[in-house]
Parts: C-alpha cells; structure tokens; sequence
C-alpha cells in the first residue's frame, strides 16, 4: 500500500513538472501575429486599441479580408477613422495597395471626401495618378469641390480613363458636385469625350434625373 502511494504520488509529480516545463516553453514562444477575424472585425467598429495590439504582435498593416480589401481603405470604407490611424502609425503600411479591382486607400479617401486624409496619404507617396480608375475619377465624386482641387494641385489627370474609358468629367457629372464639374471644365476637358458604352458627359447626368447640368453640357458640346 505504502509503495502505491509512493508511485503515485511520484508520478504526480512528474506530470507536474512536465507541465510547468510545457508551460514555460510556451511562454517563450514570440507572440502570434493574432486572429485575422479579430484584426477585420475591429476594422468594422472602429477599435483602434485591438488593431494596434495585434499589429504590435506582427499583424500585416496590409492584410487584405476575404474579398481582397485593403485593410486602411476598408477603414475609410466604413469610416472607421480611429482604425485607420493606427493602421497608419505603421510604419510598414503600403499606402499605394490595390484591391482586386484597383482602388487604393486614397481613392477610398477621395471618395468620402476625407480631404485632410488625401492631404497625409500624398504626403506618404500615395499615388494621385495611375492606369485604370485613378483617385481623379473618385475625387470626382467627392461630396464637395475640395478634394478635387487638392488633385489638381498635386497634378491630378483630367483625361484620365478608365478601363471602360469614364473621364473624371462624366463621374462629376453623374454624382459629383457640379462645382467639380466647373473645375474639369476650367481645365479645358473634352465635353464630347464617349466611354466605350457611348455615352458622354451629358449622357451621364442626364441618367441621373440632372437635367439642367445635361443642357449645360450638352451645349458646350456644340
């Protein structure tokens, strides 16, 4: 009896020591680089403190969710603005990545009209031109005239197409600020400009119901 004892408390504690040794391998192990779930799910509701924990523990600034979205442009997507300063702290964070149909962050930004964010990002090197839908065509629909200025400073392409051939001009004239519109105009665009759908300027905010911009431009094609 007295030696069952001695064996099972001898065994006891050895599975003891063996756990405390497998706990203290763990414990020196480098942090993992986090849930991917957690990283886009505080994205979406804007927790910055989670984002920068887990981009401190090796998490991509870069990841890109399950449909290929950039992480900082699906923050200006959601306008989960806290989200997107901490992706930006990051000093390895692309500013110029792409999602699967080419939009970048500052396209994003344009887009919402996040005009002091366009002015950071083209500081980081954010590209303002580039082949296909460009942040031009964004800018174009931009809540207000601003951010439309700003690319035109920084040398925004006013005849920039996209693949479908869409100028900057048609965008502001389907859903842009007609203040957009007058700047392209001033630029000397070309009003008769077709996409490869055939349609013009005119043809575009004519198909929004915007009919006293559609005879403006319509006149100016003449």
């Amino acid at each position: 009896m007295n030696m069952d004892l001695y064996t099972f408390t001898a065994t006891r504690r050895r599975l003891l020591l063996a756990g405390a040794a497998t706990l203290a391998g763990l414990s020196a192990l480098p942090a993992r680089a986090g849930s991917y779930e957690d990283f886009f799910r505080a994205i979406n509701i804007d927790a910055p403190d989670i984002i920068r924990d887990l981009l401190a523990r090796g998490f991509d600034p870069n990841a890109r969710d399950p449909r290929g979205q950039v992480a900082l442009s699906l923050a200006f997507k959601d306008e989960s603005l806290k989200a997107a300063e901490a992706l930006f702290a990051h000093p390895q964070l692309d500013v110029n990545a792409e999602n699967p149909v080419g939009e970048t962050p500052l396209m994003m930004a344009a887009m919402r009209g996040y005009l002091d964010w366009a002015q950071r990002l083209v500081k980081r090197g954010a590209k303002v031109n580039k082949p296909g839908w460009s942040p031009m065509h964004y800018a174009a629909i931009a809540p207000d005239q601003r951010m439309m200025q700003f690319m035109l400073a920084q040398g925004g392409d006013v005849s920039a197409l996209s693949p479908n051939g869409t100028t900057p001009l048609m965008m502001a004239a389907r859903n842009g600020d007609e203040r957009t519109v007058d700047l392209l105009l001033a630029r000397g665009v070309d009003v008769k400009a077709k996409n490869q759908a055939g349609y013009t300027a005119a043809d575009m905010a004519r198909s929004q119901d915007r009919d006293n911009l559609a005879a403006r431009l319509q006149a100016l094609q003449r």
